[in-house]
């Protein structure tokens, strides 16, 4: 018999009503993180909602979940699940998780190899390509072929995009443009940047304000 643990909660996101404390007649504010930040576990979180394919070692009903319906699982027959249920499942021995198409050497070589030469970003396998490859191979390494050469070629990727998502930034921000459109950016690869970016912009916004 196989029971289901409910994924992990949430991690409070940016923009949710914060907890305040009064003092005298102000209030103090006990959520310290800023509004327009997002912590690398909010977007792991939503990764995790991505779906995998697993070969469970058990036999079980469809389970009916908030999130959707379930099963039936079949040993040796192949069913996507969530990831945080792939996960679940693997560290109590209970399936074997297969990787997603993208997530082989040859595939991922190429990929690299069209990120150096194109000069803007080229689309990505998956929106989570990063956080996925983290999740799997820390948790399921031994069902990854090649899992090695495949982290560091998803380290590649990664770093090869960060350098132009820098290059980009600071030429949007030496020639003062009011707005820049970058199409292809994952919700990680974005949050890397983010705040940098605002607090660059903030202050050049105070600087002009007081030249004028």
């Amino acid at each position: 018999m196989v029971s289901f643990v409910t994924a992990r909660p949430a991690p409070h996101a940016a923009g949710t009503i914060c907890s305040a404390v009064p003092v005298g007649r102000k209030f103090l504010n006990t959520h310290t993180k800023k509004q327009t930040d997002m912590d690398p576990s909010e977007v792991e979180f939503l990764a995790e909602k991505e779906m995998v394919k697993i070969i469970p070692n058990f036999s079980l009903d469809k389970v009916f979940l908030i999130g959707g319906d379930l099963g039936p699982f079949n040993p040796g027959l192949p069913i996507d699940v969530p990831v945080w249920l792939a996960l679940n499942l693997k560290q109590r021995q209970k399936c074997r998780i297969i990787p997603p198409e993208w997530m082989d050497v040859e595939k991922l070589e190429e990929m690299r190899d069209l990120e150096r030469k194109e000069d803007m970003f080229t689309p990505v396998p998956s929106p989570y390509y990063m956080e996925l490859t983290k999740l799997l191979l820390n948790h399921a390494s031994d069902n990854i072929p090649k899992a090695d050469e495949i982290r560091t070629l998803v380290k590649d990727i990664w770093d090869t995009r960060i350098a132009k998502l820098r290059l980009s930034a600071d030429s949007f921000i030496s020639q003062q443009e009011a707005y820049a459109k970058l199409d292809n950016l994952t919700l990680m690869e974005i949050n890397t940047i983010r705040a940098f970016l605002l607090d660059t912009l903030n202050c050049m916004y105070k600087l002009r304000s007081n030249v004028q």
